[in-house]
């Protein structure tokens, strides 16, 4: 064979250097693969019925008129970021009890559900308001980002240790997708947080905390039966 049909030959061979730069993408399209697989594991439904319910849930409770009280006598807007991280914190507490309460047989599993639930349903059903602890917040003016986020973030994490809407959260995780719970719990803790900050006054004044009271129990009560039936289904 003639010398220059060798060389065209192997000059059509594609070099060593493409098949490392194709090599070399693979891994990277995996690693994308990999990180949009979680997003695919969320559910819109339980995301949705995690928010609605803990949303229902915090409305009424004394966390929101403490973030009230707070925000006449702070900055709200640091406000919010404490009293966000606190319920975040407690958001991931709450979420790791379920888990491991769903590491349980269904029927118990169900069984704690239903209990919870009813729980729920009538602490709210009974009505009793928070509004005498709105002083929650403190009476003397902070000012600055540190002091402010710390106060807002130490009045509620104290203040939600055993709360309704920390055993909801729980009790969704235990029977749902952790990360969806957690995801809805989170946004409408801190919506309700924001809510109190900019129109707690408008809200409290408009709409009796009562009729909230008692759209949430009757949510928790139907949830508690939906619960009942699924242990004899």
């Amino acid at each position: 064979m003639h010398p220059s049909c060798r060389a065209d030959r192997f000059s059509r061979r594609p070099s060593r250097g493409r098949f490392a730069k194709i090599r070399k993408a693979r891994p990277v399209q995996k690693a994308t693969r990999m990180s949009l697989a979680p997003l695919a594991s969320l559910d819109p439904l339980t995301i949705i019925t995690a928010f609605g319910l803990i949303f229902l849930a915090e409305l009424p409770d004394k966390t929101m008129f403490a973030s009230l009280a707070m925000g006449t006598r702070m900055r709200p807007l640091y406000v919010w970021f404490g009293a966000s991280t606190a319920f975040v914190v407690h958001v991931a507490i709450a979420v790791g009890a379920g888990s491991l309460i769903g590491l349980l047989p269904d029927w118990t599993v169900k069984t704690v559900s239903a209990a919870l639930f009813a729980f729920g349903a009538f602490i709210l059903l009974r009505g009793e308001g928070d509004d005498e602890e709105a002083d929650a917040g403190g009476s003397r003016t902070v000012t600055g980002f540190w002091p402010v986020y710390t106060t807002a973030f130490m009045a509620v994490f104290i203040s939600e240790w055993g709360d309704l809407t920390q055993i909801t959260t729980a009790n969704l995780a235990a029977t749902n997708g952790i990360a969806s719970v957690a995801i809805g719990s989170a946004a409408a803790l801190m919506s309700v947080s924001a809510l109190a900050l900019l129109a707690g006054r408008f809200i409290a004044k408009r709409v009796p905390l009562k009729t909230v009271q008692h759209i949430g129990g009757l949510c928790m009560l139907g949830l508690a039966v939906w619960s009942v039936v699924e242990i004899f289904a």
